[in-house]
C-alpha cells in the first residue's frame, strides 16, 4: 500500500471517515483529563504563582501555531511537485486553524507576561516572528479567497507557504537564535535547567497531545468539507454547460 493512495480524494473520504470518530474521541478525552490535571490538580509555582499554569494551554497552542505552518508546508510541497489536490486542500483546511491557535499562543503569552515582564507585549525575537506568523496566516486565507481559479491560487499560496516558513522556524527556534530575547526556552527540554518540574510537565504533555489530536480531527473534518465543496463546483459547472 502507497501513502498516494491517500491522494485519491475518494479513498480519502473513505478513510478519513473511519478515522474521524476515533481521532474526535481521543482529543476530547486528552484535552479534558489535561487540562483538568493541569489546572486543578497542580501546585502554584514558588516565583510565578497560578499563573503558570496557563502553559497547559499557551505551550500546546504555540506548538500547533508553529506546527501547522510546517504541515501545510509539506502538504504544499506535494502539491507544487505531484500536483495532488487533496494535500492542498489540507492545507487550505488547515490554515484557520493554525491562525487560531496562533491567536490563542498571542493572548495567552499576553496575559503571562504581563504580571512577568510588567507588560502586555514586547519586542522580542521570538513574539515578533510569532507575530509576523500571524500575518502570513491572514494572508495564505486571504490569498485564496482573492483568486478564483483553485489550482492558481493553490500555486500562489504553496509559494507563500515556502516563504512563510521562515518565520515559523524563526518563531520555533528564536531562543536559541538569539539570547537577549526575553522569552524563555522551551518548557519541555532537556536541558534541566530549563525543563518544568515533572508535577508540571506530564499534564502538559497530555494536553499537547490532546491539542494535536484536536488538530488532525479538525483537519480531517475541513478537508472533507474542501472535496465537498470542490465537487459541488464541479458540478454546477458541468450543468451550465450542458
Amino acid at each position: 500500500m502507497s501513502i498516494w493512495e491517500y491522494a485519491n480524494p475518494k479513498k480519502f473520504m473513505q478513510t478519513s471517515a473511519w478515522a474521524l470518530p476515533w481521532v474526535t474521541g481521543l482529543a476530547v478525552v486528552t484535552l479534558v483529563a489535561g487540562l483538568i490535571w493541569g489546572f486543578f490538580f497542580t501546585p502554584d509555582d514558588f516565583r510565578m504563582g497560578s499563573t503558570v499554569k496557563i502553559i497547559y494551554i499557551h505551550v500546546p497552542a504555540a506548538i500547533m501555531a508553529t506546527g501547522t505552518w510546517f504541515m501545510m508546508l509539506a502538504a504544499s510541497l506535494v502539491w507544487l511537485i505531484r500536483r495532488h489536490h487533496v494535500s492542498v486542500l489540507a492545507a487550505k483546511a488547515a490554515a484557520p486553524i493554525g491562525t487560531t491557535m496562533t491567536l490563542i499562543g498571542l493572548f495567552t503569552g499576553a496575559i503571562w507576561g504581563q504580571p512577568m515582564w510588567g507588560t502586555w507585549w514586547a519586542w522580542d525575537p521570538r513574539l515578533t516572528a510569532f507575530l509576523i506568523l500571524f500575518l502570513f496566516y491572514l494572508g495564505y486565507i486571504a490569498l485564496w479567497e482573492a483568486i478564483e481559479d483553485p489550482d492558481t491560487a493553490a500555486d500562489l499560496t504553496s509559494v507563500l507557504c515556502l516563504v512563510g516558513s521562515v518565520f515559523a522556524v524563526i518563531s520555533r527556534y528564536a531562543v536559541l537564535f538569539w539570547n537577549q530575547g526575553l522569552h524563555q526556552g522551551s518548557s519541555l527540554s532537556l536541558d534541566q535547567e530549563e525543563h518544568v518540574a515533572d508535577v508540571y510537565a506530564w499534564p502538559l504533555w497530555v494536553s499537547i497531545i490532546g491539542f494535536g489530536l484536536l488538530f488532525v480531527s479538525l483537519v480531517l473534518i475541513r478537508t472533507r468539507t474542501e472535496i465537498r465543496k470542490r465537487r459541488l463546483r464541479a458540478l454546477e459547472a458541468r450543468e451550465r454547460m450542458a
